[in-house]
């Protein structure tokens, strides 16, 4: 990789101790390069195409890298959120034409040995033990509907 290129890092943190992992890596690698990068973090995998879509709008990345996990739980949630992510990339790759690493593992279980339900930490509490809190969703514009109306021919 040539030098002064920029690469940005997308990360999907819902299993943050392996997206702390993977992005270790990433950042090693291309440090090793001598490439520049930036690190955006998303909530899960599924997010992870649209980011990219922003990302690659803004036109101010030579190359991508997409990382996150997914681990199969008890539902087909699994195959719906692997299968969304991995066509969302390779479709935004291929239309863009652009350098992307894949690096979204998905594993049958955790390796403490769960299903995917967190891999044995409780994603509902930080680092400090406070509850962790989603914010509040976007408030969404009003709605504007078109009614005709018909009056009654007496």
């Amino acid at each position: 990789m040539a030098e002064g290129q920029r690469v940005l890092i997308l990360e999907a943190r819902f299993y943050e101790d392996i997206a702390d992992q993977l992005a270790a890596g990433a950042v090693g690698a291309l440090d090793e390069a001598g490439a520049g990068h930036e690190r955006i973090s998303v909530l899960g995998a599924f997010e992870l195409p649209a980011a990219l879509a922003m990302a690659i709008a803004s036109g101010r990345y030579d190359g991508f890298v997409a990382l996150g996990c997914v681990i199969r739980g008890e539902t087909s949630h699994y195959e719906h959120v692997c299968g969304e992510c991995a066509r969302g990339l390779a479709m935004l790759a291929e239309r863009h034409r652009i350098a992307l690493g894949f690096g979204v593992v998905t594993a049958p279980k955790t390796p403490a040995g769960g299903g995917g339900g967190g891999g044995g930490r409780d994603k509902k509490k930080k680092k400090d033990g406070r509850r962790r809190r989603r914010p509040p969703p976007a408030p969404r514009p009003a709605r504007v509907t078109r009614r005709a109306h018909r009056t009654s021919r007496g």
